[in-house]
């Protein structure tokens, strides 16, 4: 198999001095050059917070079917212990008719803000990656995919950051793969029941006459109250973000139906105790506003985890409309802190293991 081109990265860019103490700062910046061009430099990383680091696209075929993801392109990223050592990896998990490239400015600031590699996939029947047949639908077969992109970028161990469905398949992965996970960022997922137990006016009204309607019409409802939230910050680059991933998944509608009712039958609290149980990194994230995946699911999450929760201001889908707030949450609070130095000292316990694995082979 080929690995997918990447552009090289220019020799004039170097480390600087990062934001979190004792970690290198992987972004890139160009030489000096016309006094527009510094100006424009400034605005970009000062202001907009504009990263340097951008998301490749790529593919794969998987038994004839096309599978979509990117990769960053910091490709001499490296990991903690500083030039030389294998690069902390990422893989960011989109959610139910999102895609891989609704994630791509979240991303690059991961990359750029912690040094990370980071891979966006875009799941089977979604961001433009061909559908599995309506009988291969299952939780370990989306892992599965996740599996085939991150063998296909040469990817070491890997933090999951899943969102909403993203969640349940970065479960999953973690519990089929430990050895290959560093830990989960746990995005208002629906690997636990609790979020389709759907409480309010709507499914109370509907109960008596529709009682097997009033779920899915609650949560429909619930999704058109959390977009004016998606147009918060930036208005204009969140639409041109989600755009093309929306089109793409209106062509595919039909025919990614059978997720959202395998979706409906997924309980993976056994997983989650598991996980808890071998002390595997996981940080628990909710928007404070969320009525997709609401409080109850932050709660029963909590629970088999473990962990509290930590609320961050928004809905469901806050960080495409915040693309920085993920950052922000592990580098400034302290759960997010405390998330980073578990991922750290796992990344060496791992690596090391690797690296002597490889040693008697």
């Amino acid at each position: 198999m080929h690995k997918a081109a990447r552009p090289a990265l220019p020799a004039d860019r170097a480390p600087g001095t990062g934001d979190l103490p004792g970690r290198p700062d992987h972004s890139r910046h160009r030489r000096p050059g016309n006094p527009l061009e510094l100006v424009r430099g400034q605005y970009r990383r000062q202001v907009s917070k504009t990263p340097d680091i951008r998301m490749v696209p790529g593919m794969l075929r998987v038994a004839g079917r096309r599978l979509r993801f990117a990769v960053s392109d910091n490709e001499q990223a490296f990991g903690p212990e500083g030039p030389g050592s294998p690069p902390v990896w990422a893989v960011n998990i989109h959610g139910y008719f999102a895609g891989g490239g609704m994630y791509w400015r979240e991303s690059a600031r991961l990359a750029e803000r912690l040094g990370w590699r980071v891979v966006n996939p875009s799941l089977p029947g979604f961001g433009g990656s061909d559908p599995l047949g309506w009988n291969g639908v299952t939780i370990e077969t989306l892992a599965e995919q996740v599996r085939l992109i991150l063998q296909r970028v040469d990817a070491g161990p890997v933090v999951i950051l899943g969102h909403s469905m993203g969640g349940a398949v970065a479960v999953r992965y973690a519990y089929d793969h430990p050895e290959n996970t560093l830990g989960i960022v746990y995005r208002a997922g629906v690997a636990t029941p609790a979020w389709k137990l759907r409480r309010g006016v709507l499914p109370t009204v509907m109960a008596p006459f529709a009682p097997e309607a009033a779920p899915l019409v609650d949560m429909m409802a619930a999704v058109v109250m959390d977009t004016p939230d998606l147009l918060m910050g930036r208005m204009y680059s969140t639409v041109r973000s989600v755009l093309p991933d929306i089109r793409r998944n209106v062509r595919t509608m039909g025919q990614t139906l059978p997720i959202g009712s395998m979706l409906m039958t997924v309980d993976l609290r056994p997983e989650v105790r598991e996980l808890a149980a071998r002390n595997l990194p996981i940080l628990p994230e909710w928007g404070c506003f969320d009525r997709v995946a609401n409080g109850a699911t932050a709660t029963e999450f909590s629970e088999c985890a473990r962990v509290p929760t930590q609320w961050v201001p928004g809905g469901h889908s806050w960080m495409l409309a915040r693309p920085g707030g993920q950052a922000d949450v592990l580098v400034h609070l302290p759960a997010g802190r405390q998330f980073l130095a578990e991922v750290e000292d796992r990344w060496r316990r791992l690596t090391s293991r690797q690296r002597s694995l490889r040693a008697i082979t």
